[in-house]
């Protein structure tokens, strides 16, 4: 196995000149900006980044796209890159100031530099980035966040992810712009530096310099020989990649699969894509454990190279069939439009499982025995309590032996004791339980609309100013200020449905203040179909701990009807 120091910059030019490709086996680009920003903050202390692994060889193999454009390949010997994708291709996009390509959908990744930072490492674990993804309702009303607390955050930091609000700071920079621009004047002007005498001036070209010098970083390439082959280098990749866990096990699957059947991936991203325009999108490890139970009728991917790749390609034919059926289902029978709206996608693949079993043939009963299992198991988190992969092999073997939803019904009781739900199960709880999935779910059923629009909710509206969030009934600033413990604040109990625009509209007001001109306007089924407690003495700041308890009241009886529907 050949070594080479290889610097930054000439790595990128590689990947861009085609010279570096990635095979088949390889997962698909998923780092979040959040990562890039560490990488570089990483690379820019000269710490250690870890290795590269390249295969060359004269096998005709099958490639898949980088999620960084690439030219038109002109050589016929190239590389195919088995570790290091996820770093090479963030650090090709910021220096290439390039979007990447994730689910078809162009992401720019854009990281700014604090000018100012403290000489000092300021662990990135110990302040929050202000810029995280957003919740899985699609949004949080964000109109009364404590802008002085996110800039102190934020100032103790070299990098964190591009924001309007850090961006138009002067001592802060986009790193993509710095590492395209050898003049450092346009940002020393913006940090108010317009003279070799200021104080600041010899400290901001050095930094703006040293971050610069990211380029020249050299990373220790491995290139294995081209005298291996693919099956051997897929055992490479598998091994290499399970040691220190920086794969997912669907990840190292899908390396085995594509060795044994080489255009699978395709494939299985057709599939995927075929979801993704319909608007019920379900990624590619999803589609991988569905597979894999409907070959071994169990969910652990043990033995997978020793299963023929007749048996695998059959089983994908079957599994593809049942996760049509599946997703039907869950749309037109329990009305769940998105799978974010699921506690678990192994729903789902109980589902194709038993419909599987039935030969999609379901009489009335067990269609309603179904629907009702699967709102159960999701407002239970059937799934999140415990080894998912466990309680999955549980039912899976339950169905197995009888082909029935009362087996389901049976494990389901077993593990939570009972169905009904109470207030009490309520208290504390936030918009990542999976109560808040289902209460949304009730609310919709009930025709729910936004409190402006009267557009019905919906996880599919287009528009930002239509997008989903949810809205904290109590602003979270006015709490806040009065005292109110955080998990207070954000009890699911305090939060309701609606449009981005409408939730910007309503900003820090009181209840009191909002929920008579919507009374006025929609009448109170627009409160009253989200639980909302019409006694308008409990819509007042010095009764909020009432209007918890109530409304815990009102959806806890919601959701045990939705439970019998």
């Amino acid at each position: 196995m050949a070594l080479q120091d290889i610097k930054i910059n000439e790595l990128v030019a590689r990947i861009e000149r085609g010279d570096i490709r990635l095979p088949e086996m390889q997962r698909q680009y998923v780092w979040r900006s959040t990562k890039v920003r560490d990488l570089l903050d990483s690379l820019y202390r000269g710490y250690p980044s870890g290795t590269i692994l390249t295969w060359e060889t004269d096998e005709t193999v099958t490639t898949r796209e980088f999620a960084v454009e690439q030219q038109e390949q002109q050589n016929a010997k190239f590389q195919l890159l088995l570790d290091g994708q996820q770093r090479l291709t963030s650090l090709s996009a910021l220096l290439r100031g390039k979007p990447v390509k994730v689910r078809n959908l162009l992401r720019p990744i854009d990281i700014l530099f604090n000018l100012e930072h403290p000489d000092s490492v300021q662990l990135i674990t110990e302040v929050a980035d202000e810029n995280e993804e957003e919740n899985e309702a699609g949004g949080e009303d964000t109109a009364d966040a404590n802008e002085d607390d996110m800039l102190k955050r934020v100032n103790k930091l070299a990098f964190v992810v591009h924001s309007k609000k850090v961006a138009n700071l002067p001592h802060w920079v986009s790193v993509k712009e710095v590492l395209s621009e050898n003049n450092d004047i346009s940002f020393l002007e913006k940090a108010g530096v317009i003279s070799i005498k200021d104080k600041n001036y010899e400290k901001y070209t050095s930094r703006l310099n040293k971050l610069r010098s990211i380029k020249d970083y050299s990373y220790r390439v491995h290139i294995l020989e081209r005298e291996k082959s693919y099956e051997e280098v897929t055992e490479i990749f598998v091994r290499v990649n399970s040691l220190g866990a920086k794969l997912r096990s669907s990840d190292l699957a899908l390396a085995q699969i594509t060795a044994k059947w080489p255009g699978s991936l395709q494939e299985f991203q057709n599939f995927e894509q075929s979801y993704l325009d319909s608007g019920f999108p379900i990624d590619l490890a999803f589609l991988l454990k569905n597979l894999i139970v409907f070959i071994t009728n169990q969910s652990r991917y043990r033995g997978l190279n020793k299963i023929p790749t007749e048996e695998i390609q059959s089983g994908w034919e079957q599994a593809k069939g049942g996760m049509e059926f599946a997703i039907n289902f869950l749309r037109s029978n329990v009305k769940i439009e998105s799978p974010s709206l699921l506690s678990s996608n192994w729903i789902a693949v109980v589902v194709a499982v038993f419909g599987n079993f039935c030969n999609y043939k379901l009489t009335l009963e067990q269609e309603k025995e179904l629907r009702q299992w699967v709102v159960a198991a999701n407002i239970k988190g059937r799934f999140s309590r415990g080894s998912s992969e466990s309680i999955l092999d549980q039912d899976l073997a339950a169905l197995q032996r009888k082909v029935s939803v009362q087996s389901l019904f049976q494990l389901l009781d077993t593990q939570v004791g009972r169905r009904e739900i109470l207030a009490n199960d309520l208290t504390n709880r936030n918009s990542r339980s999976a109560y808040f999935k289902s209460m949304f779910l009730a609310f919709k059923n009930d025709g729910a609309v936004d409190w402006f629009t009267s557009l019905r909710i919906s996880v599919k509206h287009l528009g930002s100013k239509h997008k989903l969030q949810f809205h904290h009934v109590f602003p979270q600033a006015v709490l806040s200020k009065a005292g109110i413990e955080k998990q207070y604040i954000n009890d699911i109990c305090n939060l309701a449905f609606i449009g981005g625009q409408t939730n910007r509209r309503l900003g820090a007001k009181l209840p009191n203040e909002y929920f008579p001109e919507i009374i006025d306007r929609l009448g109170e089924t627009a409160l009253r179909s989200q639980c909302i407690p019409l006694d308008q003495d409990l819509w007042k700041l010095e009764n909020y701990g009432e209007f918890l308890n109530k409304r815990r009241d009102l959806v806890a009886e919601r959701l045990n009807l939705l439970l019998e529907e």
